[in-house]
C-alpha cells in the first residue's frame, strides 16, 4: 500500500514559481493551494510518496 507525507508551505506572491520549483526537485507534488489565516499571503499544500 502506497503511504504520502504531506507539508504546509507559505507563499512568497513574488516568489511562488521559485518556491514550487524546489519543492517539486525535492520530489514533492502540489496538490491544493487555499488563502492563509490572515488572508493575503496563499499556502500550497503538497504530497509525496514514502520511502518504503
Amino acid at each position: 500500500m502506497r503511504t504520502w507525507e504531506y507539508a504546509t508551505v507559505p507563499l512568497i506572491v513574488h516568489a511562488t514559481k521559485q518556491i514550487l520549483d524546489q519543492w517539486g526537485e525535492d520530489g514533492w507534488e502540489l496538490v491544493t493551494v487555499i488563502p492563509g489565516p490572515d488572508g493575503s499571503n496563499p499556502v500550497a499544500y503538497l504530497k509525496r510518496e514514502k520511502a518504503a
